[in-house]
């Protein structure tokens, strides 16, 4: 099994890639995880939060459309910050996003696993206590975890095919929530709705910085569209920038209005004691059973998306610093048949158990989450600050000479979002836990070793 054969050029379309970015999100899965976190930390601020935190990651989204016009590149991040600041500096771009696809393995395949068991429970009088026991959690997570990297693993367009059709799903009963909510409580609302949960003067530098890093993580994952840039048909701009733009669009639209749901309908109590399962929550002071139980179906197929496109960004990024020669170059193996990079593939499930098995030790479920969600929020802001502080780099060139416009576009805003993004990891940096501390920085640490040995090797 050589790379006789390359990725699958020209596989995906427009409507693919923004289907891809979508999920890369998964939006379902996001809302589900996430609320519990951003509401204990800056309570209604959580709407402001998604808003602004939302017009940053824009801004890193512009960075990013503009560097894939100097090539589009599986390892995109790695590639480009590479190509500016030198293959150190691209480097720990790339191992940035690997560490957090990793710990994101956890972060995601955990809800997937407890709405399982959640749905088993109902369907077979299971006892309640399964939900929370860590073991079977994990273990449930684990198989999930199996089955997705099987798909990912026989090629692209099943990849692509499965994301299509579990978007559909999920996006039919998230309306289907969306408006009932606005129906039965936009006039008895468990939150009052006000303009101070958008108002900028409402936040200080704390809860700003707080609300921020958790609402990153609602947005992550649309730059997979990137990773797939070898795979996607080209074009001025290409399927993959196009991808990006749209699914940033209505991302932002969508978690606003999710955000504003989640308040409108449930208290704080009802939120905190959700936990992870905050839209099945909603859909059950929505919905009579068995219809509440849909809101369970659309955390999964949330879950196994998202699962699926950070797979494919790992092992494509893997595949592209491999190719390189930065990381060992067994890692850029393309499979004869499928075209996919199998070895990497492999490597992130591999990862994704042993991690599982070790999380399966901790003391609750919520402890698993909170810790991974925090970290992988810091690596976003490593990587992603690297990416846009390049494109400001790159273009720095067209204040002199360009529009207002493209100006704005191509440095203004995709430097204001690195900055941002610097703040808010530094920030919060001294405020993560002893575990949380290990992920975040540790994994970036950690990144030295495979850089001198790609250098010794070279």
């Amino acid at each position: 099994m050589s790379d006789s054969k390359g990725l699958a050029s020209g596989s995906l379309g427009t409507v693919e890639s923004v289907v891809m970015g979508v999920a890369g999100t998964a939006p379902a899965f996001s809302v589900a995880v996430t609320t519990a976190v951003i509401v204990s930390a800056v309570g209604e601020l959580a709407v402001g939060s998604v808003l602004y935190c939302g017009l940053i990651m824009f801004g890193i989204m512009l960075a990013f459309t503009h560097l894939n016009k100097i090539s589009p590149n599986a390892g995109a991040t790695y590639a480009w910050v590479g190509h500016v600041f030198g293959p150190t500096w691209g480097f720990f771009a790339g191992w940035g996003l690997l560490v957090a696809s990793v710990v994101f393995m956890v972060s995601a395949t955990i809800p997937a696993a407890t709405s399982t068991l959640l749905t088993f429970q109902g369907l077979f009088n299971l006892s309640p206590s399964l939900v929370e026991d860590t073991r079977w959690v994990a273990f449930t997570a684990a198989i999930w975890l199996t089955l997705i990297t099987i798909v990912v693993t026989k090629g692209i367009k099943h990849a692509s095919y499965a994301q299509m059709i579990f978007t559909v799903i999920e996006t039919v009963i998230i309306f289907a929530l969306i408006i009932g909510a606005f129906v039965e409580y936009w006039g008895k609302p468990a939150h009052m709705p006000t303009w101070n949960w958008f108002s900028p003067f409402s936040f200080t530098p704390q809860t700003f910085a707080a609300g921020a890093l958790t609402a990153i993580f609602f947005y992550w994952g649309w730059d997979v569209t990137m990773n797939l840039g070898e795979e996607t048909q080209g074009g001025h701009p290409p399927a993959s920038s196009k991808g990006a733009f749209w699914a940033m669009v209505n991302l932002i639209l969508f978690f606003i209005i999710m955000m504003i749901v989640v308040l409108i309908v449930l208290t704080d109590e009802e939120i905190a004691a959700a936990n992870t399962n905050v839209l099945y929550a909603i859909a059950d002071k929505l919905f009579p059973q068995p219809w509440s139980s849909l809101a369970v179906l659309s955390t999964i197929l949330s879950t196994i998306g998202t699962v699926e496109t950070q797979i494919l960004q790992f092992s494509r990024s893997m595949f592209a610093m491999s190719r390189d020669k930065m990381l060992h170059p067994r890692y850029a193996n393309i499979h004869p048949e499928w075209q996919t990079p199998w070895v990497a593939t492999f490597v992130i499930w591999l990862l994704g158990v042993l991690l599982l098995a070790a999380s399966s030790t901790m003391e609750s479920v919520k402890s698993i989450l909170d810790s991974s969600v925090l970290a992988i929020g810091f690596h976003i802001c490593f990587y992603m600050g690297l990416a846009a502080f390049a494109c400001a780099w790159y273009y720095r060139g067209l204040l002199k000479t360009a529009s207002l416009k493209d100006s704005f576009s191509h440095v203004i805003w995709p430097l204001g979002s690195a900055i941002l993004m610097s703040f808010l990891g530094l920030y919060l940096l001294p405020t993560f836990d002893l575990i949380t501390t290990l992920i975040a920085v540790g994994g970036l640490a950690i990144g030295i070793v495979p850089l001198l040995l790609g250098r010794y090797r070279t």
